[in-house]
């Protein structure tokens, strides 16, 4: 194992799927993979118990109890939680930290880095181009951008769902040293690209599942060619206006709106702890560089998972949305993986992990429940990923039919 081999975890589902930031910055092989193949998830419990659960003041008192237990377990800082269920009371709480220093306490209204969550943008952003017919989902990456290893065989709809065999440049040593060495430095779409092409194929395109930042790094350059707009500028015109979404944001630097938490990381050059709130997300780009709030990430998690905006009006049409969640299997059991987007146990959305933030964004279309987790560290907890420890532990009260299990794959060379 090389020093360089510390991990910036991986994105969209912990090492597998998951998230820092997209499949953070590892510098091992890809995650484990898999076949394509419908989700088969496990029997839940007795069909007798409710698909979501009343927030009452004994299930209110319950994940007060809870999240302040992962937090203490987790030595996490600070933590937002909020769950919304049409009809119902919501939950929204803030405890611990956002600046450790200063003792400033966590609250609801603080901006934060989301990581892997980009993705579902980004993807957003593709498949209205495919709406309006200026891309094919099965059109190959070669048509749009040159030299791309198999970039004659490999579609949009592999990248889109995680399935190019595509090397992961996060993964690169010389990524890793790049970027540890200087954390506030920028990157261009096309060095971190460069940093994935110097690696052979890991696999024929759509023969398996393999999380991987570089793809969404292709397709962030294919909205930008088609659209005529900085992909930034299209998200924001074309999916965070009509949203009514004025917190969100695809920064072009290391620029973070205020309020913020400081984000506390152990992904440093030499192990030790930092605090990752002014590092530059350039180098995720397509795959994580984005910015949001709760309030605004309450209205994403059912408009993802939807196609629907909030005013009735589609983002995308049916025929597209169905698509997208076609959600194959993963190597975790239970989950699938669609198009920049998973379906976790029926819990439809995203998880984002970069150095020092952590998110996680997921909606219950079966009782129209959503549920979003922001905690101001990165840092594992028994090789578990604490925003999925939080969505565990709250989903087992709200919804123990659907419970929120990501477990984490141990970190290889």
């Amino acid at each position: 194992m090389s020093p360089t081999s510390v991990r910036l975890r991986r994105g969209a589902m912990v090492a597998v799927l998951a998230g820092t930031l997209c499949a953070p910055l590892t510098a091992g092989p890809a995650p484990a993979a898999v076949p394509a193949a419908s989700v088969a998830v496990p029997p839940g419990p007795s069909l007798s118990e409710p698909d979501v659960r009343a927030l009452s003041p004994a299930v209110t008192r319950r994940l007060d109890a809870t999240v302040r237990r992962v937090m203490r377990e987790a030595n996490v800082p600070g933590v937002t939680v909020g769950v919304w269920t049409p009809g119902r009371e919501s939950y929204v709480r803030s405890y611990g930290v956002a600046d450790r220093a200063t003792g400033r306490r966590m609250t609801p209204g603080l901006y934060t880095r989301i990581g892997s969550e980009t993705k579902t943008f980004t993807v957003t952003a593709l498949l209205q181009l495919v709406d309006q017919g200026k891309v094919g989902l099965d059109d190959t990456i070669g048509t749009y951008v040159d030299g791309v290893p198999d970039g004659d065989r490999i579609t949009l709809r592999q990248l889109a769902g995680m399935r190019s065999g595509l090397f992961n440049y996060s993964e690169d040593d010389d990524f890793f040293k790049a970027l540890t060495s200087d954390p506030r430095r920028p990157f261009t779409p096309r060095q971190l690209l460069d940093y994935a092409f110097r690696h052979p194929v890991l696999f024929p395109p759509g023969e398996k599942f393999s999380y991987s930042n570089t793809n969404l790094i292709l397709l962030g350059l294919v909205v930008e060619k088609e659209s005529g707009q900085h992909l930034g500028d299209y998200i924001q015109r074309h999916i965070l206006g009509p949203a009514g979404m004025r917190h969100t944001l695809f920064p072009r630097g290391s620029e973070f709106p205020t309020p913020h938490a400081q984000g506390y990381t152990d992904q440093t050059a030499n192990g030790k702890a930092a605090d990752a709130a002014d590092w530059n997300p350039s180098w995720g780009w397509a795959a994580g560089a984005m910015i949001s709030t709760l309030d605004d990430l309450r209205v994403w998690a059912p408009t993802v998972a939807t196609g629907e905006l909030p005013d009735g009006r589609r983002l995308i049409s049916p025929a597209i949305q169905k698509q997208r969640l076609t959600t194959p299997a993963t190597p975790i059991p239970g989950t699938g993986y669609g198009l920049g987007i998973f379906d976790v146990h029926g819990w439809i959305g995203h998880n984002g992990s970069l150095p020092g933030y952590e998110s996680l964004t997921v909606y219950l279309p079966a009782t129209r429940t959503s549920l979003v987790v922001l905690l101001n560290t990165d840092v594992n907890h028994d090789d578990q990923e604490p925003s999925t420890l939080f969505g565990r532990a709250i989903t087992e009260i709200i919804s123990p039919r659907h419970v929120f299990d990501l477990p984490a794959a141990p970190a290889a060379r």
